[in-house]
């Protein structure tokens, strides 16, 4: 039996959807027993409750082959790291106290250093306390940016015509769809092809700068001459703090722009068949970005 920790989210469910195509034996761990009902298929058996609740999440683990693991990205908490601690000391409780041989989490590339990235610090802590846990078999995996990151933009496209953000427009990092990040899992999830604590890097479809991103979207969506803006920093925890973010949240965010200025959040293995993934930006923007700005301008 596989355990999907975050089935309801955008890898958790990806995973499943893939896992159950194969007719794994699954159970699917989620906060919310409405988001987990389109997913009980094949006789998938929900399992509801909270990820810092070890007692919980220990009889979740139970009896498992494998656990996937996917730490919450909620930026509403008052303290996303303080949350991200809580998360991940439960995670490997509860894998030590179920005795679960093999595990898949969901990392970041960036998550070698143990400062100055943010939140990534946080995904970093949850690779060493997996891989001080006795017996476990854990592959950490480390994704580049998500495409999915690009919906946060929406409404400053909607009212400004631009693209803001932290990052350097010229700064070109792997960019990968979620989905493709919860295929890759669950091929792992099946296969158990790995040993000790290991890291497999994913680096999407290829290397994308903010500029870039900003005139493929410019394409899709009638606007050729669409640009990217690097926002300073001031200006943007100033808007986010008034967008209702917790400012502790707010300096997470900019600590984790500012390493990927610094090339502190780049990848440590070459580009490769194994770490390359099928999704690309065009087909992620046309399917998905460019049909969700239409609906928004609709309602302006």
């Amino acid at each position: 039996m596989i355990v999907i920790t975050g089935a309801s989210g955008r890898t958790g469910g990806a995973a499943v959807r893939a896992l159950l195509e194969k007719g794994a034996k699954l159970r699917l761990v989620g906060r919310d027993a409405r988001k987990l009902e389109p997913l009980l298929h094949n006789g998938a058996e929900p399992f509801v409750g909270d990820l810092n609740d070890t007692s919980f999440l220990t009889r979740a683990f139970e009896g498992a082959t494998a656990v996937y693991l996917v730490v919450p990205e909620d930026t509403s908490q008052p303290d996303l790291r303080a949350h991200q601690e809580r998360v991940t000391d439960s995670f490997a409780a509860a894998v030590s106290k179920a005795r679960v041989p093999y595990a898949v989490a969901v990392s970041s590339i960036g998550a070698q250093h143990p400062a100055k990235t943010g939140p990534i610090v946080g995904l970093h802590n949850l690779e060493q306390k997996l891989s001080g846990v006795s017996g476990l078999n854990a592959l950490f995996l480390r994704p580049g940016y998500y495409m999915e990151n690009l919906m946060l933009s929406l409404d400053p496209l909607c009212s400004m015509g631009m693209l803001p953000g932290g990052m350097r427009g010229d700064f070109a990092m792997p960019w990968i769809a979620t989905k493709d990040i919860g295929a890759y899992a669950a091929t792992r999830l099946l296969s158990l092809n790995f040993s000790g604590s290991s890291v497999q890097e994913l680096h999407g479809e290829r290397d994308i700068s903010m500029d870039e991103a900003a005139a493929t979207v410019g394409k899709a969506i009638g606007k050729p001459d669409l640009k990217y803006q690097q926002v300073p920093f001031p200006a943007l925890e100033t808007v986010l703090v008034q967008m209702g973010m917790p400012s502790k949240n707010v300096a997470l965010l900019i600590e984790m722009w500012n390493g990927a200025n610094e090339s502190l959040i780049v990848p440590q293995q070459t580009r490769s068949a194994e770490n390359t993934t099928p999704t690309t930006l065009e087909t992620f923007v046309d399917q998905v970005f460019a049909p969700a700005y239409r609906a928004m301008n609709a309602r302006t």
